[in-house]
């Protein structure tokens, strides 16, 4: 299947681009990493797929409506 024709289908069935789908399913990850486990925030970003952590944190907060330090807080 190619990346184009995939995004299409992402785009037409649930509405979502490609890169929005991506990083749902990586702060989905990041947050049950953030749970699980004393790693710094900075390897999970790494772990998830994050090239820079400053994207991580933004993403993150979008999503979340929290940096991951205050979710780990409040998850423990």
């Amino acid at each position: 299947m190619s990346s184009p024709y995939l995004s299409q289908l992402l785009n037409d069935n649930m509405k979502v681009t490609f890169t929005h789908f991506i990083n749902e399913y990586r702060i989905e990850l990041a947050k049950e990493m953030l749970q699980t486990n004393t790693k710094k925030v900075d390897d999970i970003a790494d772990e998830c797929g994050f090239n820079s952590t400053s994207t991580f944190y933004a993403v993150f907060k979008k999503h979340v409506q929290m940096t991951p330090s205050a979710f780990r807080k409040n998850a423990l």
